[in-house]
């Protein structure tokens, strides 16, 4: 069993802040794992590229490495419930630049720290919880809470590109799954469906109570979604006869991607390529918006290959 950390309300400013940190004294939260024990399990690629390290506000960050990888599902896959509308083609992407990414999403603990507000109180399919998810979070409040941390840090903190979340959530790996291609074991791995909702458990769960992807990254399959900096579109089809680099999705448009599902999505719906939009009159759960956020490595972070 993984070592936790000690769940201790930090000091915040402000009203909304001060209830929060109350409302967490009748009871602490679920635990987490903690920076130790992430730090030691870090994959070799991960530990020849950075440390991992927890930021001011307790967000703990892993190292990603640069890399090629491929990105969505190929059209003429056998998986019958891939949707290769949204996902094909089948395309390569080098991510040229390592980075940090969180190993969770935002925590209500976190969000309150930095914003000052809980959008998710005394909404449907939540529970309060410092190690909880945030959700009912826009993408607008998302960009802003990434600006706000990185001038608390002077560090560059942002949402994940679409790619940069596919890569990271793969791990290295090709499979439908970060832990392969069926989803008997996912069960293990993440809040979809058959283990919440239909269980009755209608809201996100606490961070660190599944198994982390091979990268350390917790929750990548469900709990909640997670929004990109993309705009959406489909992917090009000239995108099969060449390599992308640092794909950034399209200048214009008005819907914004997620990723991962979230705890109320059918396993489909989790897949380490499945695509979600939000915004639109037809698929708005406001309960499953949620982020985690990349941090981007000063040049001393970077370590030599050679």
């Amino acid at each position: 069993m993984a070592p936790f950390q000690r769940c201790t309300p930090q000091r915040r400013s402000g009203l909304v802040s001060l209830c929060f940190t109350v409302s967490l004294l009748a009871g602490c939260s679920d635990p987490s794992p903690s920076l130790s024990f992430i730090a030691s399990s870090l994959a070799p690629e991960q530990r020849e590229t950075g440390q991992a390290f927890e930021n001011s506000i307790g967000l703990i960050f892993v190292p990603i490495p640069s890399g090629e990888f491929q990105m969505g599902t190929s059209s003429d896959t056998k998986v019958k419930w891939s949707n290769t509308k949204d996902e094909s083609p089948l395309h390569r992407v080098q991510i040229s630049t390592p980075f940090f990414m969180s190993v969770s999403e935002v925590t209500q603990e976190h969000y309150t720290m930095v914003m000052d507000e809980t959008p998710w109180l005394d909404e449907p399919l939540t529970k309060e919880s410092a190690n909880t998810p945030a959700t009912y979070v826009s993408h607008k409040k998302a960009i802003e809470f990434c600006r706000r941390l990185s001038e608390k840090e002077d560090r560059i903190y942002r949402l994940p590109t679409e790619a940069e979340w596919e890569y990271a959530c793969r791990g290295g790996t090709v499979t439908v799954f970060h832990f392969g291609n069926k989803p008997f074991k996912l069960d293990d791995y993440g809040w979809y469906f058959n283990n919440a909702y239909k269980a009755k458990e209608q809201y996100p769960h606490p961070w660190g109570l599944k198994k982390p992807n091979h990268w350390m990254l917790y929750d990548m399959h469900g709990n909640v979604c997670e929004w990109c900096s993309d705009k959406y579109a489909l992917y090009p089809t000239t995108l099969i006869k060449k390599v992308t680099t640092d794909p950034k999705g399209p200048e214009k448009g008005r819907l914004h991607v997620w990723r991962g599902g979230g705890f109320s999505s059918n396993a489909q719906d989790v897949r380490s390529a499945t695509r979600h939009i939000s915004g639109g009159s037809h698929f708005r759960p406001e309960y499953l918006a949620g982020f985690r956020v990349v941090c981007e490595m000063k040049k001393q972070n970077i370590k030599s290959s050679d």
